[in-house]
């Protein structure tokens, strides 16, 4: 008998559902313990399902590369915590596409990255909001936007307020996950020798 693997799709399923309580969305959630890839998504009883599509996770990757340059030429220990699951019990759960710890391990990752390739982006926030993460970056239509918690909501940034974070040139980073669409290594040397 012979298999075959499945493939990445190209673009990337959503599915939402509106109206549905936290233990239904626990229920989804076990439902889909084996399903690699599936992400999560709970807030104000709405489930968000999302499976990624190859250009997505083509743009996660290249930033948490040229982000690990970052940490590693600048000497700024992280913790690269992914798309682990953030959840504040019956009122949210999200899982980032990229997530970070700054200096040391925390419960609340320091930055949550999000790619957009369908809808949502500063919409997302208050999700982020109910789990306390301090910074969130959102990578839609080929820009970043940066967000920081304070205590009224989520305000817009020109660049990161991460002490380790605050000197990074996000239009070069920019540049640069553009142009690793098409070379990774280009936009690794790119981004390496801008900063």
């Amino acid at each position: 008998m012979m298999t075959t693997a499945t493939a990445t799709p190209i673009t990337e399923q959503r599915v939402v559902l509106s109206g549905r309580s936290w233990e239904q969305f626990k229920l989804i959630q076990q439902g889909l313990e084996d399903s690699p890839g599936t992400r999560l998504f709970y807030y104000d009883g709405t489930i968000e399902i999302l499976m990624p599509g190859r250009d997505h996770e083509v743009f996660k990757g290249i930033i948490a590369l040229l982000l690990g340059i970052y940490f590693e030429e600048h000497g700024i220990e992280f913790e690269p915590t992914g798309s682990m699951t953030q959840e504040r019990e019956g009122t949210a759960s999200a899982q980032a596409d990229e997530s970070y710890c700054i200096g040391t391990s925390k419960p609340v990752p320091d930055l949550s990255i999000e790619v957009i390739f369908t809808s949502g982006g500063p919409s997302k926030l208050q999700r982020y909001q109910a789990l306390g993460v301090p910074e969130v970056w959102f990578w839609q239509d080929g820009v970043f936007t940066l967000y920081r918690l304070r205590e009224n909501g989520y305000e817009r940034l020109n660049r990161s307020e991460i002490p380790e974070l605050a000197g990074l040139d996000v239009e070069l980073l920019t540049r640069c996950v553009l142009m690793g669409e098409t070379s990774r290594l280009e936009a690794m040397r790119e981004f390496r020798k801008g900063i």
